[in-house]
C-alpha cells in the first residue's frame, strides 16, 4: 500500500476549514459540559436542526447570513425545551437531552419537507462559506469563531454570565446567593444549543446539503474537541491560561481533531472504525488529567519517602 504525502498536504486545508466549524460547535458543548456541568445530548439533534433550517431558509430566498441567525434561534429553542424538561419537570439532564434529541429527528424531517436530505446548489446561491473556496472558508470560519469567542468572553464576564458560571461550579452556594439556578440552566442550555445549531448551519453551507444524520455523534466530537483543546492548552500555558484562552483552545481542539481524522483516512484505515477511533481519542484525553495528577502524587510520595529515609 503506497501513501501519497502530497495528497495529505492537499487535504489539510479542507480539514482545517471543517475543523473550525466543529470547533464552533465544541464551544456550545463546552458551555454545558464545563460551565454548567451538564451532559447535554440535545446537540446531536440541534446540530441537524441548524443545518436543516439554514438550507430551507436559503432555498426560500433568505440571505445566508440571516439564515444562520434563524438557525441559531431554532437551536436555542431546542436547548430551551431541554432546559424546561430538566428544571420544570425535574427530569434528569441527560434524559431531557435524549428526549429532545429524539423529538428533533421528526422535527428536522418536517423542516426538510419529510426528505432525509436537502441539497443546496452552490452555483445558485452566494453562500457564507463553501468548500468550493477553501482559503476563503478558513478565513470566514476564523472570523466567525473569533467573534463568538469575544462575545462569550464578554458575556461570561458580566454579572449574569458570572451567575451562570457560579451555578455550574457550586449550585447550592449560587442558590444561597440568590441566583435562580433553574433559570441559569435553561439559558445556558439555550445558548449552547444555539451555537451548536449555528455550526450545523455553517457545515450545511460548507458541504452544500443538509442530512438528517449529519448530527449523529456530534456530542462525542464536541467532547473530543473540548478535551483535546484543554489538554494542549494546559500543556502550553499551564496556570496562565485564562477563560479566553480556554475558549480559543477548544476551537483549536476541533481543528486538531479533524486533522487527525484526515490523517487516519489518508492512512487508508477502514473508515467504518472512525467512531471507535473517536471514542478512544476521547477516553485517552479524558484520562490524561487524572494520569498527570496521579503521576505528580506518586512523585511527591516518592520524594517524601526518600527524604524520610535520608533523615533516618
Amino acid at each position: 500500500m503506497s501513501l501519497n504525502f502530497a495528497n495529505l498536504i492537499g487535504a489539510l486545508p479542507a480539514g482545517v476549514a471543517q475543523g473550525i466549524i466543529w470547533g464552533v460547535m465544541a464551544l456550545g458543548v463546552y458551555i454545558t459540559f464545563r460551565l454548567l456541568g451538564v451532559s447535554d445530548l440535545t446537540v446531536d439533534g440541534s446540530f441537524t436542526t441548524g443545518g436543516a433550517v439554514t438550507v430551507m431558509m436559503i432555498l426560500g430566498g433568505v440571505n445566508p447570513w440571516i439564515a444562520l441567525l434563524i438557525a441559531c434561534a431554532a437551536g436555542m429553542l431546542a436547548g430551551f425545551a431541554t432546559g424546561i424538561l430538566h428544571t420544570l419537570f425535574s427530569i434528569p439532564a441527560i434524559l431531557s437531552g435524549i428526549l429532545t434529541q429524539f423529538a428533533l429527528y421528526s422535527i428536522n424531517l418536517a423542516i426538510m419537507g419529510m426528505a432525509a436530505n436537502k441539497g443546496l446548489p452552490v452555483d445558485k446561491y452566494a453562500l457564507a462559506i463553501t468548500s468550493r473556496h477553501i482559503p476563503t472558508a478558513i478565513i470566514t470560519g476564523l472570523l466567525i469563531a473569533a467573534v463568538i469567542i469575544a462575545l462569550l468572553y464578554w458575556y461570561f464576564g458580566t454579572e449574569h454570565g458570572s451567575a451562570m458560571r457560579a451555578t455550574g461550579c457550586n449550585p447550592e452556594m449560587a442558590k444561597a446567593q440568590g441566583i435562580d439556578i433553574n433559570v441559569m440552566k435553561v439559558i445556558g442550555l439555550a445558548l449552547a444549543n444555539g451555537l451548536v445549531a449555528l455550526a450545523g448551519g455553517l457545515l450545511s453551507q460548507y458541504q452544500g446539503f443538509a442530512d438528517i444524520n449529519m448530527g449523529r455523534g456530534a456530542i462525542v466530537i464536541g467532547l473530543a474537541a473540548v478535551i483535546i483543546g484543554e489538554v494542549i492548552g494546559s500543556a502550553l500555558l499551564g496556570k496562565r491560561m485564562n477563560f479566553a484562552g480556554r475558549l480559543t483552545f477548544v476551537t483549536i481542539g476541533g481543528i486538531i481533531y479533524y486533522l487527525v481524522i484526515i490523517v487516519v483516512l489518508w492512512l487508508k484505515l477502514d473508515s467504518n472504525y472512525l467512531k471507535l477511533f473517536t471514542a478512544v481519542i476521547v477516553a485517552v484525553f479524558l484520562s490524561v488529567p487524572n494520569l498527570q495528577a496521579h503521576a505528580k502524587s506518586s512523585f511527591s510520595r516518592a520524594g517524601k519517602m526518600a527524604k524520610t529515609v535520608k533523615e533516618d
